[in-house]
């Protein structure tokens, strides 16, 4: 059994334009976002993919929609959700983001999730994908947390090496980062 995984981050929000965590918050991506998402179907003209799956918070949704519509089935699942930050879905990431590598890894966000609350949810997505899409070729548009997930689950890092090794911290963004799932 063997899945290949593809995953994409959604557009830039006009949340991260003003340097806010969003979390659950629903917000909109912004012109840069919706030009990236456009940008990505160019990019990623030579790849086939079976499905795509989306978080279904809707800069994610839009994102799939702006480089898939009309070429494969787009499938919105909240297990791709971002980590929930309670009260602080919003709030300035000068706050979260120091929150997200020192403490919330194992203790929740005060009223929401942590990152291990996260892997939770993408390993139970991850055995859906393993009932159901067997030899397939999958994308995924989603955030942060859940692409951390993925290099905890499939890749073996430890939360420390994913965080230290995340491409946000080392500016190495691409068009797509592979994961095979067996």
């Amino acid at each position: 059994m063997s899945i290949k995984i593809t995953y994409f981050v959604h557009g830039t929000t006009t949340d991260n334009e003003k340097e806010i965590s969003s979390g659950w918050s629903d917000v909109e991506l912004s012109e840069l976002g919706i030009k990236q998402s456009i940008a990505l179907k160019e990019q990623i003209k030579d790849k086939k993919f079976d499905v795509v799956f989306c978080s279904d918070l809707q800069r994610a949704h839009n994102s799939a929609k702006l480089a898939w519509d009309g070429i494969c089935p787009i499938i919105p699942d909240k297990r791709l959700r971002e980590c929930n930050y309670g009260k602080l879905n919003g709030a300035s990431s000068a706050i979260v983001e120091p929150m997200q590598e020192e403490e919330c890894i194992t203790n929740r966000f005060p009223e929401g999730e942590s990152y291990g609350d996260v892997k939770v949810r993408i390993a139970d997505f991850l055995e859906f994908l393993k009932k159901n899409y067997d030899g397939k070729n999958v994308a995924i548009v989603g955030h942060k947390a859940p692409q951390l997930s993925l290099d905890v689950l499939i890749k073996g890092k430890t939360w420390e090496q994913a965080l230290a090794e995340d491409w946000r911290k080392t500016k190495a963004w691409k068009p797509g980062w592979k994961y095979v799932l067996e």
